[in-house]
């Protein structure tokens, strides 16, 4: 199930790309266009700009914007930031163990074409995509 804060993420980002063409957007602007609390939003946008797809300046002017175009970022990429691998079970994370049963594991297979319908479908869809609404 996807998080909360990964949902407010993307919709932070499709915020910011449908605003780009301001130099920065206003944290209390977002939260109010978007319904989210500032508190809670400080914290999206704070993980957002440490994974590096934002970023904030601070003072007078300050705010947030993209740090590319949006049809560089994928979706996968945005909800993996903010709520991790995508795997659907354990043994096919990113930095796994090798499961003592994966020679016989009947059900692996399974579990590996569900993880790349998962990945294929949020990495085949960029921000800009989502905007205009060409994903479906």
């Amino acid at each position: 199930m996807i998080s909360t804060k990964a949902r407010y993420s993307l919709r932070v980002m499709v915020d910011l790309a449908q605003h780009q063409e301001e130099t920065y957007v206003p944290l209390k602007e977002i939260a109010k266009r978007q319904e989210i609390s500032e508190k809670y939003l400080e914290i999206i946008l704070k993980m957002l700009v440490k994974g590096k797809i934002v970023k904030g300046l601070r003072g007078k002017g300050g705010g947030y914007r993209l740090t590319r175009m949006p049809k560089e970022y994928t979706i996968g990429e945005i909800i993996e930031l903010t709520e991790g691998p995508l795997s659907p079970v354990a043994c096919l994370m990113p930095d796994a163990e090798i499961c003592p049963r994966n020679e016989k594991c009947i059900t692996l297979p399974l579990w590996k074409k569900y993880n790349a319908l998962i990945h294929d479908f949020f990495y085949n869809i960029t921000l800009e995509d989502l905007i205009a609404g060409r994903f479906l």
